[in-house]
């Protein structure tokens, strides 16, 4: 097995991607070398993208409506956790910030992270 090592640039990082690929399409074996090389590898490839492409965080009212659409729910839906319909429009038209009682509702009845929501308080 050639040795893994820290990622420190594209060129290893396109290799790696290349690696895990081949043994993504290989026969792993659980235990075996290589599943062991493909576990480091994915380790290694996610430290560089995390590095050196951030994800910025997702908008707010992306991820509400990216929920409600898992869910199945309309705003009718979600108004409790609003309190009033017009509150929901004008969240969604970035019109209005969340308060931390819609942050704190949301979080707790549609399961959305809560460091997400607290974004949008800022």
């Amino acid at each position: 097995m050639k040795t893994v090592r820290l990622i420190k640039d594209e060129k290893e990082y396109h290799q790696a991607l290349e690696e895990i690929e081949k043994l993504m399409l290989s026969d792993l074996k659980k235990g075996s070398h290589e599943e062991e090389k493909y576990e480091l590898l994915t380790v290694l490839v996610k430290h560089y993208e995390d590095v050196n492409f951030p994800t910025p965080p997702p908008d707010p009212v992306e991820a509400i409506l990216f929920r409600m659409e898992q869910a199945g729910l309309t705003r009718k839906d979600i108004e409790p956790y609003f309190g009033a319909r017009s509150r929901i429009s004008e969240i969604f038209n970035h019109k209005r910030k969340i308060s931390p009682k819609i942050a704190k509702n949301l979080h707790k009845g549609l399961k959305i992270p809560s460091d997400i929501l607290i974004e949008a308080m800022a």
